[in-house]
């Protein structure tokens, strides 16, 4: 198994990478078996915190209303990740994330990873859940507060190091590294039912706007219809 690496997980508001945001990132540096190094930082969201994630995580809007903003801590994030291997629980989905957020401030994002969800997949089939805590409670991993991303890390790491011990040596390529891949689509143009509600909502709200309309996106629009909405 390796001895060196790096396992992380994410909270997000939602499930599209390319409309949804990282709330939380959570890793561990591993080396030589060990925990050597912890990342553990919350994002400051554009919106709320939606009430189905503060009960999934128990994130709330108070606890990230001071974080930094996702350019600083995905940068920084990069920069804890150097090039290690990224091992996850359904790595391709935190992967998704990241991969997008770094993208958005023009920064790269390639990496080679293991997937402890693909792993289970082929040694457990017998099992009916697959998820993390499913595997956790099989295994008698410990996760004291399980959806939130540093201690879903930790367990993650445990997690691959009890796979490895037991399914490694029968099937090697299942712990081999391979190449993630994330394919960034195109933006779609704010609609125009979108910048009309928009300018309805700047008139209505006597507000002066802070973007361009000429450039605005689809999920950037309704973002911002959201936030005037609620305000």
């Amino acid at each position: 198994m390796l001895k060196s690496y790096i396992a992380f997980d994410i909270e997000t508001t939602g499930l599209n990478p390319l409309e949804d945001e990282i709330l939380e990132i959570g890793a561990l540096k591993v080396r030589e078996g060990r925990v050597a190094e912890r990342f553990m930082e919350f994002i400051r969201p554009t919106l709320s915190v939606p009430p189905a994630i503060t009960a999934l995580t128990g994130i709330t809007d108070e606890m990230v209303a001071g974080a930094r903003s996702r350019r600083q801590v995905v940068a920084d994030f990069l920069d804890f990740c150097g090039d290690d291997i990224l091992i996850g629980h359904n790595v391709s989905f935190d992967y998704s994330f990241m991969k997008c957020s770094a993208a958005a401030d023009g920064l790269p994002f390639e990496k080679m990873g293991i997937d402890t969800l693909k792993i289970a997949q082929k040694v457990h089939r017998d099992l009916e859940s697959k998820s993390l805590g499913s595997l956790c409670d099989y295994y008698h991993i410990e996760n004291r507060s399980a959806h939130r991303a540093y201690h879903d890390a930790l367990a993650t790491a445990k997690l691959y190091q009890t796979l490895a011990h037991y399914f490694e040596t029968d099937e090697p390529k299942l712990f081999k590294p391979v190449q993630l891949t994330y394919k960034i689509r195109k933006p779609q143009p704010a609609t125009q039912k979108q910048l009309a509600l928009l300018e309805n909502l700047v008139r209505k709200k006597r507000i002066k706007p802070d973007w361009d309309t000429r450039t605005l996106t689809k999920s950037e629009a309704s973002r911002i219809i959201d936030k005037l909405l609620k305000g």
